[in-house]
Formats: C-alpha cells, sequence, structure tokens
C-alpha cells in the first residue's frame, strides 16, 4: 500500500516541477527574523489579494475563506475540521440517528480515504465494505490529495443514486470496484438478543439513543430468558463501532459498573481536565461480561471497552481497536457554521491513553475471512453421513425415559446451533463459549 501511495505522489511532484514557472516571491522576507502574528496576517491578506486578481479564472471570495479555514484546522490532526452550515446541520442529524449517505465511518492516511467502519445494516456494509479499506476513487476520480471533506464530498448525492468506489483492501492483489447506492440511514443504536442463555447486546454507534436503547434491550431479553437466573451472561459487541458522543460511553460503562473512574480527559490547561465516575447500579446484576471489539471500534467505542478492562469488570475479546484517544468539541461559528476542534485527550481509569495504540484485548481472536471453497462446501453435505439410529431395525434405546431423551436431543439442537454460529461469526460464538464455560464452572462450585 505504501508503495502504491509513494509511486503516486512521485507522479504528482514531477508533473508540478514541469508545470511551475518561478516569478519571484510573494513577498520579501527578512532573513532570520521570526514574523509576528500580525505580519502573518498581512501576509495572508496580501496572498488573499494577489488570487483574487490574478488567478487565471475569477474566484468566489467565500470559498477562499473557507478553505483558508478549514486548512488552518485539518492542519492539527485528522479529527479538526470546519463544517459549512449544511454539514454542521447532517452532524446534528446523524447524532440524532438517522441521516442520508453510505454509511461508513472514514478517516485520512496516506492520502487516501480509509474506513473505520461501516455501519451495520447500511449500503456500505451491505455491499460488502469493511474495516481497513482505502477507498482510492469515487466514481472514477482520484481521492489523492483531496482533503478528507472534500472526499467525503464526493460520496454525498441524492438518495437512490448509485456511487462506485475503488478499494485497496489488504489481502486482495488488485484494487476492486465496490457499487453502492445511496440511501437514508437510520440508525438502531442498539440490537439485542437472545443466544441459548447469553444476551447478546450489539451497539453500532455511540448517538442520542444508545443508552436507552441499550437499557430496554438488555431488560427485554433478560425477561424473554425468563429471568436473570437464566442468563449466564452476556456479551457488549463493539466491532466496528465507529464511536460518538462521550456523555453515551460513560452512561454505557457505567451501566456495568458500580464504582470507579469511567474515563478521564486532559486538555492543554490540567484545569480543565474532567474525571468521570460510574454510579452504584449495574444493569447486568454481576453476570460475567465479554466485550467484542476489532479495528473499526473506535473512539466512544475504546472508551467502554478500556473502563470495562481496566476495572476487570469484562473480557474483552478480538482484536486491537483503531486508537482514536481524543477528545474533540463541535462550536458554533457565525453563519449557521460549526468548528471541530481536538480539545482534549482522553485517559482509561488505569491512567493509559490509547491514542494511536488502541486497546488490546485480554484474548486475540481473529473474524477467518470466508473463501469460496468453504462455502462450497458447506452447500455440498456428506449424504453418506449415518449413524446407529438411522439403521433399519436398530434397537431402541431403553435406559432413558422419554423427557430424558427430549432433554437430550435439545441440548444437541443447542450445540449444533452453537456450531453453526461459530461459522457465522467466529468471534461471537467464541465470546458466547468463554460465558458457557464460566457458567459451568460456577455451577459446580
Amino acid at each position: 500500500m505504501k508503495k502504491f501511495v509513494m509511486a503516486a505522489l512521485g507522479g504528482t511532484i514531477a508533473s508540478v516541477l514541469a508545470t511551475t514557472q518561478f516569478v519571484g516571491p510573494v513577498l520579501a522576507q527578512e532573513a532570520n527574523r521570526p514574523a509576528s502574528v500580525y505580519e502573518q496576517l498581512d501576509l495572508f491578506g496580501d496572498i488573499f489579494e494577489r488570487i483574487r486578481a490574478q488567478y487565471v479564472s475569477e474566484v468566489d471570495e467565500a470559498d477562499l475563506i473557507e478553505a483558508a479555514i478549514n486548512g488552518m484546522l485539518t492542519s492539527l490532526d485528522p479529527h479538526s475540521s470546519y463544517l459549512p452550515p449544511q454539514d454542521a446541520e447532517d452532524m446534528r442529524v446523524q447524532t440524532r440517528g438517522e441521516f442520508g449517505g453510505l454509511g461508513i465511518e472514514v478517516t485520512q492516511e496516506d492520502g487516501f480515504v480509509k474506513v473505520v467502519s461501516p455501519i451495520d445494516g447500511t449500503p456500505a456494509d451491505a455491499a460488502g465494505m469493511e474495516s481497513g479499506d482505502f477507498i482510492t476513487h469515487v466514481d472514477g476520480e482520484s481521492v489523492l490529495g483531496l482533503k478528507l471533506d472534500e472526499a467525503v464530498d464526493l460520496m454525498r448525492g441524492p438518495v437512490g443514486s448509485e456511487i462506485v468506489i475503488t478499494v485497496v483492501r489488504e489481502g486482495e492483489e488488485e484494487p476492486f470496484d465496490v457499487s453502492i447506492i445511496r440511501d437514508t440511514i437510520k440508525l438502531t443504536a442498539v440490537r439485542s438478543r437472545l443466544e441459548g442463555q447469553t444476551v447478546v447486546l450489539r451497539v453500532t454507534t455511540f448517538n442520542d439513543q444508545t443508552f436507552p436503547n441499550l437499557a430496554d434491550g438488555l431488560a427485554e431479553q433478560v425477561e424473554a430468558a425468563g429471568g436473570m437466573d437464566n442468563v449466564n451472561g452476556f456479551v457488549l459487541d463493539l466491532r466496528n463501532n465507529p464511536g460518538g458522543l462521550l456523555t453515551q460511553a460513560i452512561r454505557v460503562s457505567d451501566a456495568f459498573l458500580e464504582e470507579g473512574e469511567i474515563v478521564s480527559t486532559r486538555g492543554r490547561n490540567p484545569a480543565d481536565g474532567d474525571r468521570f465516575n460510574a454510579t452504584p447500579g449495574d444493569l447486568a446484576m454481576g453476570k460475567p461480561l465479554v466485550v467484542l471489539i476489532n479495528g473499526g471500534s473506535a473512539s466512544a467505542s475504546e472508551i467502554v471497552a478500556g473502563a470495562l478492562q481496566d476495572h476487570r469488570r469484562g473480557i474483552v475479546v478480538g482484536t486491537k481497536s483503531f486508537g482514536k484517544g481524543s477528545v474533540q468539541t463541535v462550536m458554533p461559528l457565525r453563519g449557521e457554521g460549526a468548528m471541530r476542534l481536538t480539545t482534549a485527550r482522553y485517559y482509561t481509569p488505569s491512567g493509559r491513553s490509547i491514542q494511536a495504540l488502541g486497546v488490546s484485548p485480554d484474548l486475540i481472536v481473529d473474524q477467518p475471512r470466508r473463501s469460496p471453497t468453504d462455502e462450497e462446501e458447506e452447500e455440498t453435505p456428506n449424504r453418506f453421513s449415518r449413524s446407529e439410529a438411522d439403521l433399519r431395525g436398530s434397537l431402541d434405546n431403553d435406559s432413558l425415559s422419554e423427557d430424558e431423551i427430549r432433554q437430550i436431543e435439545e441440548d444437541r439442537e443447542k450445540v449444533e446451533a452453537a456450531a453453526k454460529l461459530r461459522e457465522e461469526d467466529y468471534q461471537l460464538a467464541y465470546a458466547i463459549d468463554i460465558l458457557r464455560g464460566l457458567s459451568v464452572l460456577g455451577a459446580k462450585d
């Protein structure tokens, strides 16, 4: 991938050198003399006026100012940016759980757009986009050299329209195209279900609805199981969750903690730091907890995973998380726009920063990729597989009652369902097996 990037950059530099004419400095500066802020602002004004007067074609002054503001912010880090009025409104709508688009969270790396994670149930997810994919072209237009917001603008469009994205993926020899139909993205923050005696809580994003959805879903599944006594544990699935609101990450962590620190933030001024602590009450009533993460788990997801791991409240399973350990504050600006500015770093209860490092699982479990040959083999079961019970005239089992036989058959069905889940989602099946094992050990004690 890096070789591909360097080759592309080399070609760009060569073309620039071949077509640039040097007509003298824009403004002479005295050597070895530090420029004051006001002198730098004068320099900016001079450049602005020269562009207006001498650029090869007429330019929009408002666009120039906006580009300058955004350039200033994006030079700080990948997460600081200027949000024009429409983008600011889109972001406010997104935190409420519904917006238009493809359904992918992206960042920028090596000049290309990198997928942090596809969002469950969205067009990007259905099209097979994966965490770690690099987007190199949008509808045939290269995104190399574009700012992140410019690349995102290319991906926007009317609901129902088609977009073709060129993807570079680790393990694939050649880039390939993915066709996606834009749609209105309606986020279900938390999906809950029962897998045997395990409650699975799939958290896809951290918006205004996350904690209420989590609490309602957990209570609903516990009731469906016949009460907490019939539940052997919980799986909190944070895979491919790109994050969201810090307040919701704190509430979700607090849902499983009785006391102690959840997260702390430290800004430029030490006095501006905050510390957030858990309040009494555990929605899971102390039942075992497994937290699933992967490379698409970022920001708020990492806050939750880090807090539960540090307090030894849950076993973290999966692969290393994304590693976004900074906090962005959205500040309204005049003209209905907004500025997203990195204002703090966050730290887990043990005082560690996960910036660029991510949360390391207690148990590393990769999600194996299924090959076409595997699918063909599954579709062709062994027709000649037989057991004693299939033989004509075989003896009945006279040592068990009908109820005992029925119980054995039900247990076998559960085991077969678990085996099927391992084929569909190995990481989740692994998490459920952990809880099943802990339940067996608890029963023996």
